[in-house]
């Protein structure tokens, strides 16, 4: 077998346009923001306008229009209005833990250990981490207005001209350069099928989630409930992981405001949540493709957080089980039920 016989077969040819693509993102990896933003609104409002227009029957494209104008004004209004309470409050949420260690040794042995088990496995660290990336993303909101508003105006425009660019894109088929359009076709496939519709699960748990425990705190008096909300999101669509990261603060909070007791009804509280997601939600959204046991689960969001930075925690898992597909460790399609 010659070199050329070799770079003919299927799997080599696919592989090296795999590397030239990855290659790719890592030279544009300043613009990672603004491709992964657009990817995600074009493939949530696609689907958002398709299950709308299967019950409302209106044109797609004013539909589209229809539906980023009341999401960019409910964006816009809650900005406007609760941007400068929703900082408050993260600020205060870290005041309030820092001075919680500031008092130093507690009566209660389980407080205590627990102190002790984060302090030693640098949870504290990661938390104050997380904090601080949501305070700075929030009072550099120019920066990130910037990036959604143009991510929202490219899936907008994706949206609209959605058939005319499949049309558009189909004419590669007979060009010069067939051979790549037609890998690079396989790759989109499998991603938009496993990527995106496991990013979508995700936000549905997130969102069913924080507002399962914001009732639950609404409910159980803590003060804060704005900026536990964001919190309580974000965290959210990290699998697994973030229930842990978000047990640990509310604990913490529960335990200065109402004692052990407190942090007892929190812990049955998001115990419950936990329950619901993990055997209604999952089940429902997912097939067993993205069950991975919690070992790979933690491996993967450590070397996801190392590479991709905090965008890692949250489409960690989603490259992994693509990386999957493409392998072909799995032939199940995750299933979005409608």
């Amino acid at each position: 077998m010659n070199i050329a016989e070799f770079f003919q077969k299927k799997g080599v040819k696919r592989f090296i346009i795999f590397g030239l693509i990855v290659l790719i993102l890592y030279f544009v990896r300043s613009m990672i923001n603004l491709i992964l933003l657009t990817f995600i609104f074009a493939f949530l409002m696609d689907r958002l306008v398709e299950f709308t227009a299967k019950r409302i029957p209106i044109n797609r494209k004013i539909l589209a229009v229809l539906l980023y104008t009341l999401i960019v004004g409910l964006l816009t209004w809650g900005l406007v209005k609760y941007l400068p309470i929703i900082t408050m409050e993260i600020s205060q949420l870290v005041r309030r833990i820092t001075a919680f260690y500031a008092e130093g040794p507690h009566d209660n042995v389980v407080i205590n250990y627990i102190e002790s088990f984060i302090s030693n496995n640098q949870i504290t660290a990661y938390l104050e981490n997380g904090f601080t990336f949501l305070v700075k993303s929030f009072t550099d909101i120019s920066k990130t207005s910037i990036q959604v508003l143009i991510a929202l105006l490219l899936s907008l425009f994706f949206l609209l001209e959605k058939p005319r660019l499949k049309e558009f894109t189909a004419k590669f088929k007979e060009s010069k350069i067939a051979p790549f359009y037609y890998e690079i076709e396989f790759f989109a496939q499998k991603f938009s099928r496993t990527f995106g519709k496991v990013i979508e699960a995700q936000f549905i748990i997130a969102i069913v989630n924080c507002a399962l425990t914001v009732i639950s705190l609404m409910i159980l008096g803590f003060p804060q409930i704005f900026g536990l909300g964001i919190m309580i999101f974000f965290l959210g669509l990290i699998p697994v992981a973030g229930v842990i990261i978000s047990l640990v603060p509310l604990c913490l909070i529960a335990y200065t405001i109402g004692g052990f007791i407190k942090v007892f009804y929190v812990v049955v509280a998001i115990m419950i949540i936990h329950a619901i997601e993990a055997y209604i939600l999952n089940p429902k959204l997912m097939s067993s493709k993205t069950d991975l046991p919690v070992f790979y689960t933690f491996i993967v969001l450590i070397f996801s957080q190392n590479f991709f930075g905090v965008w890692g925690l949250i489409i960690g898992i989603p490259v992994f089980v693509f990386l999957l597909d493409v392998l072909g460790v799995t032939n199940k399609e995750p299933q979005l039920e409608s």
